[in-house]
């Protein structure tokens, strides 16, 4: 839950009247009175959201949202884009109820995940929690604005959250420390700033939002061995439980980042020797322990796509730096999801389980057609 919760400026900008000139001057379309509904609501079917690929097409129309932002604000766009993933990665997933044929309307309305709390949107003094009227929420020091220019400042338009986000992260500057301060100011959690930063350097390296390669962590066709060992108990240092799978395989067979990813730990671990850790786009984070040793050019904060080489199987760990040989060699693979507040961990066996089929078939593929 955002921290915002007092008073600031409230001196107004150009940057709204370049917002509607950008955004809704440039369309025909736009400036008709349905122009809010067809620019934030994807078309719907009688058996779905969404027909046709409808991920790749909200993906598609999320990234023009940020790019046009992007163009009234000054604000890089994924920068927008990264706050957003963060908003979608923490948040607790919930069944959507199935869509009446007779209801179409009842299907979500938003592009973005961005969600800003009604205390903070109108101000935490002001009575009317539900308030959509710029004046009242600045004189009551809320959050939100009216970015579409429409006299109303609306929680459920995507426009009018990117613009107050926008006009809160450019009172602290335009660089990218001011951006992670302004970030950390919304959210006074540490964490999510962290997150939010590796995500915007993630978008801004590859340029687009798809960032769902992945690929098994020992090359496909070497000799290794695992089973599905989460929840086993273990006991040095202490009763504990194995969170994730150990992949059994010869001293110094590679090790290759599952991911499009920021590498965020590296060092050693007195549980898990020589590690690395690695976050993704979907806020997991991947952790690859008793290393023989690492890629001598990879650093932390460095980006790291699927498949790439990041260190060497062996059998470091469970001592002070340098412990060597306390059991058979062998890569620990574990995988933590991070919602926010607290980061825990999940069986990744079923995700290699995949991953390593989806190997094989891609390459069975690729010899049938030589």
């Amino acid at each position: 839950m955002p921290a915002l919760f007092r008073s600031y400026n409230t001196r107004r900008t150009l940057i709204c009247m370049s917002a509607a000139a950008l955004l809704w001057g440039s369309s025909p379309a736009m400036s008709t009175p349905a122009h809010a509904a067809r620019y934030h609501k994807l078309e719907l079917t009688s058996s779905g959201p969404v027909a046709g690929d409808s991920k790749e097409a909200a993906a598609a129309a999320r990234k023009v949202l940020y790019e046009q932002m992007s163009a009234a604000t000054g604000i890089p766009w994924f920068r927008f884009a990264a706050i957003d993933q963060y908003e979608r990665s923490v948040a607790k997933k919930k069944k959507s109820p199935a869509l009446s044929e007779a209801d179409p309307a009842a299907a979500p309305a938003r592009l973005t995940g961005i969600s800003i709390p009604a205390p903070v949107w109108s101000g935490p003094l002001n009575p009317n929690q539900e308030d959509k009227f710029p004046e009242s929420i600045t004189f009551f020091g809320g959050f939100g604005r009216d970015g579409t220019g429409d006299g109303i400042a609306d929680p459920g338009n995507d426009i009018d959250v990117l613009y107050s986000m926008a006009e809160h992260l450019l009172k602290y500057g335009r660089s990218a420390s001011d951006f992670s301060i302004g970030v950390w100011e919304y959210y006074h959690n540490g964490r999510a700033a962290q997150r939010i930063a590796q995500f915007a350097k993630l978008y801004e390296h590859f340029g687009r939002l798809d960032l769902s390669g992945s690929a098994f962590p020992l090359p496909i066709g070497t000799n290794y061995a695992y089973r599905s060992t989460w929840g086993t108990g273990r006991s040095w240092g202490g009763a504990r439980i194995h969170e994730g799978t150990d992949l059994f395989a010869p001293h110094g067979l590679t090790v290759r980042s599952t991911c499009f990813g920021v590498v965020e730990t590296k060092g050693w671990n007195r549980y898990g020797g020589w590690r690395i850790g690695i976050r993704d786009i979907e806020n997991r984070y991947h952790y690859y322990a008793h290393l023989m040793g690492y890629e001598k050019s990879l650093s932390r904060g460095d980006i790291v796509i699927p498949g790439q080489t990041i260190g060497w199987v062996g059998s470091s760990g469970y001592g002070s730096p340098g412990t060597q040989g306390k059991f058979p060699p062998h890569l620990h693979y574990g995988i933590y999801r991070d919602r926010g507040i607290t980061e825990w961990a999940f069986d990744p066996y079923p995700l290699l389980k995949q991953w390593e089929n989806q190997e094989f078939r891609q390459l069975k593929k690729s010899k049938n057609k030589k």
